[in-house]
């Protein structure tokens, strides 16, 4: 099966035109600029999202600049766009929802602990859950390549209709049952989830490289937690760390 890629969007948008000066006779007071970039649109707004995050113990400068660089109201139903810059969660239809910022920062820079990645960077990445593509968008900016794969069809072609104008030419999206990974990227530098369950599918650690980090929400006992799994040449070392909230990880495709 051959990954779709996003497509590009038909014009740019330009700068709004300036308005002619009025007439000499008609001169009033000069007025004060109409200040540009504002509400959701402006980087103020994201500045101050990444403020909390750094503030919030996210360390690595590229995913604080790459947190501030995608437009995460873009991503989200209008009527949520006034809460898109809150650290929360938010639905995206079909009982799936937009992680948080602090939770896709977390895991973002977890995953750049691989040990291939700490010498040139991290190479392909898998991301199990597409949802609305606002992940895909931010991991674009921080890695090299990615295959993302949703197996809901109508949140698929939701990820596409938001990812298309951004032009991202690295990013590879599938329609497909994340639980049997996607065989076609494999080895993956990195491999992070969107979803839980009770144990990792096994097709994720066997699609892992030598050197890869993967990331995803695990069923721990009574609450849910990150798991980061490394594969050395030894075998696999797993850690399990804070506790999160993720929608539960699912076969088949729908």
């Amino acid at each position: 099966m051959q990954p779709r890629r996003p497509g590009f969007p038909a014009r740019l948008d330009g700068q709004a035109p300036r308005s002619a000066p009025p007439a000499a006779s008609q001169a009033r007071a000069p007025r004060p600029p109409t200040p540009q970039g504002v509400g959701l649109d402006s980087a103020a707004v994201r500045a101050r999202m990444v403020q909390r995050l750094a503030a919030g113990g996210i360390a690595s400068p590229q995913v604080l600049q790459a947190m501030g660089g995608v437009e995460r109201h873009r991503f989200v139903d209008t009527a949520l766009a006034n809460q898109a810059y809150e650290d929360t969660s938010l639905p995206i239809g079909l009982a799936q929802t937009i992680s948080k910022p602090s939770v896709v920062a977390r895991m973002i820079e977890l995953l750049l602990g691989a040990e291939c990645a700490r010498e040139q960077g991290l190479g392909r990445v898998l991301e199990i859950g597409t949802g609305c593509g606002y992940q895909a968008a931010v991991l674009a900016r921080v890695v090299r390549e990615v295959y993302t794969i949703e197996r809901l069809r109508p949140l698929h072609e939701k990820a596409r209709d938001h990812l298309r104008p951004l032009r991202l030419a690295n990013v590879h999206l599938i329609l497909g049952d994340g639980m049997q990974g996607f065989p076609g990227g494999a080895p993956y530098a990195g491999i992070i989830a969107a979803a839980g369950g009770d144990n990792l599918p096994p097709a994720w650690c066997e699609q892992l490289a030598v050197g890869g980090r993967l990331v995803a929400p695990i069923n721990a006992g009574s609450r849910q937690a990150l798991m980061v799994v490394d594969r050395t040449a030894q075998g696999f070392k797993q850690s399990v760390l804070e506790s999160v909230n993720f929608v539960p990880l699912k076969s088949g495709i729908a």
